[in-house]
């Protein structure tokens, strides 16, 4: 790879309206990869004659009539004729001096769709503007951008025509790597999607398949995929401690009440070795609802407290933070280690005690929320952080907890699954691992589909079920009434669920409980104390009950694929069949429907993780929004997989090979917006 690209400066020299900062344009740069919505086809006119109801067309006629209605319901009528027929436009808008723009005589061009009246065709309110006899067609398609309030569509066009004037356009991809991948040229693909010809086909510009979107859609992807391997190679150059397993590791395993499946033992293995490298581990280990990665995650912090380092657990709730918290001491009290308990619920007491022993080094275990990495809490020699849930911390937060330590290896878990997809594209500066395999002795929960106009043999049917011994979820998406969301709420329903059955024991557990109000409810669940437990979706994750085996979601049509998931997960704990009830209004939107049709027919996380990204994007599956990891704009990573398979490979090749290239292409995509070297 001879050749060295470098970025465009040309380009700098023309300066954007400050209003362009509204549009996410801050650089000339930006505005060249700012492509139309859709285009108009103004190459052609359509005689009057041949107009058809429904069309959308370019016209041209000379103004015979004009017909101005006063207030309070002001219209303007014009007239047209070209000859062949008339046309009528119609405006129900109307600027002070427009009829006099539009006066008899008057050659106008109008473009809109073609409405059938009682006086003939018409157009209402329809693009137009005045012309002489012998103005030219454009020969190209008319580009739409997306604009806001006080910036026009010809101001966004001006500006692009003299960026593309301006700027040379180079080709940041090495000339025998172009030509090895048969891509169009980048100057030639961006001027043609910015100003396509007249024959261009607009079907597949709109799809996106035409090569000039082709080579954008790759070009998009490999500058995520060189960031994220740079990302990859800057972690590399951080010194971290090797964490090796010993005694407490061994004494750990051996005491365990069960044996490690063969997921678990060959993720354990990829854990162990990337906690003895030099630099620091950042592992992703995902698998499904009750697939067993807490106990991974406690064989790393035992190796790290066998090492002589502290280890930190993180989890986005109290709740689940908690359960985190009593499965450690469960695991680790019997073998001498004492773990330590940290929350923003805490008394300050309480918290000061633990945040002294977390300083001095005499605690060297840990689990708790966000609280974790305020700006008082100081760790004598962190070697491990585990962040559960990673996808609901935001990047900062995730750096904070890091930084605690200087170096410490990583391990972010997550119980909703990343289809390979997203894991290539997204997750591409990470070492994932994957427990596919479910612990032995678990019964797949059957999943029902229910009306609520039967609601009242559900509760019925609970009813017995507890009387029967079961115990029992009874999920709903609000803690309290709502004007706009006529919902179930969680304190309605648990007072209904009272009076309806007086002889079960019914508890009550939200968000907006004081935590130890939280923590005695949950206990006398766990304890079975409790038949049913009436609860928000606050026990989504986290919750360990082994003899649940009934779950009840209300309207269950409000809420995502994954969450519905999550909270199918709560049960099928134990050996005993589980069932899972979904609640569900009519009328169904589509979407609703089918969310609904994949959760009734599956209980495979990765194939409901797929289905969610297929019905949903990637923004709300990865928490990209709070990541610090920008969503593609132009690829999409399920559709582009092929091209996503080349920008990985081409990534790598150009990393080693040509690195000035790389660079050049990082900064004509993302500048200095480089965030994926901070996560």
């Amino acid at each position: 790879m001879s050749r060295t690209a470098r970025a465009s400066s040309s380009a700098a020299e023309v300066a954007l309206p400050a209003s362009f900062a509204r549009l996410g344009l801050a650089t000339p740069a930006d505005l060249l990869l700012y492509f139309p919505l859709r285009y108009e086809d103004d190459t052609h006119l359509t005689p009057l004659a041949d107009l058809v109801p429904g069309q959308s067309v370019q016209v041209q006629g000379r103004v015979i009539a004009v017909h101005a209605r006063p207030r309070p319901r002001q219209q303007l009528t014009v007239t047209l004729d070209d000859g062949t027929a008339g046309l009528t436009l119609r405006f129900l808008h109307v600027w002070p001096g427009q009829a006099g723009r539009m006066a008899v005589g008057t050659l106008i061009r109008a473009s809109g769709e073609v409405r059938a009246s009682l006086a003939g065709f018409e157009m209402v309110h329809p693009r137009w503007r005045t012309v002489t006899a012998d103005e030219p067609l454009p020969d190209s398609l008319t580009p739409v951008y997306p604009v806001a309030a006080g910036i026009s569509q010809s101001l966004v066009r001006r500006h692009v025509a003299r960026v593309l004037a301006t700027d040379p356009l180079v080709d940041t991809l090495p000339e025998d790597l172009l030509a090895e991948l048969a891509l169009a040229g980048f100057a030639d693909s961006v001027r043609f999607l910015h100003c396509p010809s007249a024959d261009a086909r607009n079907a597949e510009l709109t799809d996106r398949s035409h090569p000039a979107w082709r080579r954008i859609k790759f070009d998009e992807l490999l500058a995520q995929q060189l960031a994220l391997r740079q990302s990859r190679q800057q972690r590399r150059l951080r010194g971290a401690p090797a964490l090796v397993g010993g005694t407490l590791t061994q004494r750990l395993l051996e005491q365990l009440p069960f044996a490690l499946t063969v997921a678990q033992q060959r993720v354990w293995v990829e854990i162990q070795r990337d906690l003895a490298s030099p630099y620091p581990m950042h592992r992703l280990l995902q698998g499904d609802v009750g697939s067993g990665k807490t106990v991974i995650a406690a064989l790393a912090a035992a190796a790290s407290l066998d090492a002589g380092y502290q280890a930190a657990f993180m989890a986005p709730t109290e709740l689940l933070a908690e359960q985190h918290w009593r499965k450690l001491q469960e695991w680790f009290a019997p073998l001498g280690v004492a773990v330590g308990w940290l929350a923003g619920s805490q008394a300050r007491r309480e918290r000061q005690a633990v945040m002294d022993a977390l300083r001095t080094g005499e605690l060297m275990l840990v689990a708790g929320t966000h609280a974790l990495f305020q700006n008082e809490v100081a760790f004598a020699d962190l070697g491990l952080a585990v962040i559960d849930e990673q996808h609901r911390f935001g990047v900062a937060q995730r750096l904070a907890l890091r930084n605690k330590g200087g170096s410490p290896h990583q391990l972010m878990m997550s119980a909703t699954p990343i289809p390979r997809t997203l894991a290539m594209s997204y997750h591409a500066d990470l070492d994932v691992s994957v427990i596919d395999e479910l612990p032995p002795g678990r019964s797949p929960v059957k999943t029902r589909l229910i009306g609520d106009a039967r609601r009242g043999q559900v509760v019925t049917w609970v009813g017995e079920q507890c009387r029967a011994g079961v115990q029992a979820y009874w999920v709903c998406p609000l803690i309290e009434e709502s004007e706009t969301l006529q919902l179930k709420t969680a304190i309605e329903t648990h007072a209904s669920l009272q009076v309806a059955l007086p002889d079960c024991r019914i508890g009550l557990l939200h968000g907006r409980m004081r935590p130890a109000d939280k923590v005695a409810v949950m206990a006398d669940f766990a304890g079975g104390r409790l038949d049913l437990l009436v609860a928000t979706t606050v026990i989504e994750v986290g919750v360990d009950v082994p003899n649940a085996s009934l779950m009840i979601i209300e309207h269950a049509e409000r809420m995502g694929l994954a969450q519905l998931h999550q909270l199918r997960g709560r049960v099928g704990r134990g050996s005993v069949a589980s069932i899972c009830v979904l609640l569900f209004c009519e009328p169904l939107s589509e979407l609703a429907r089918a969310r609904l049709k994949v959760i009734w027919e599956s209980n495979d996380g990765f194939h409901i993780a797929r289905e969610d990204l297929r019905l949903r994007g990637p923004g709300e599956l990865l928490g990209s929004r709070q990541s610090g990891v920008p969503l593609l704009r132009f690829a999409d990573p399920e559709q582009d997989m092929d091209l996503l398979a080349l920008a990985s490979r081409a990534a790598e090749r150009m990393l080693q090979a040509c690195p000035t290239n790389a660079l050049a292409h990082l900064a004509r995509w993302y500048g200095e917006r480089q965030t994926y070297g901070q996560t």
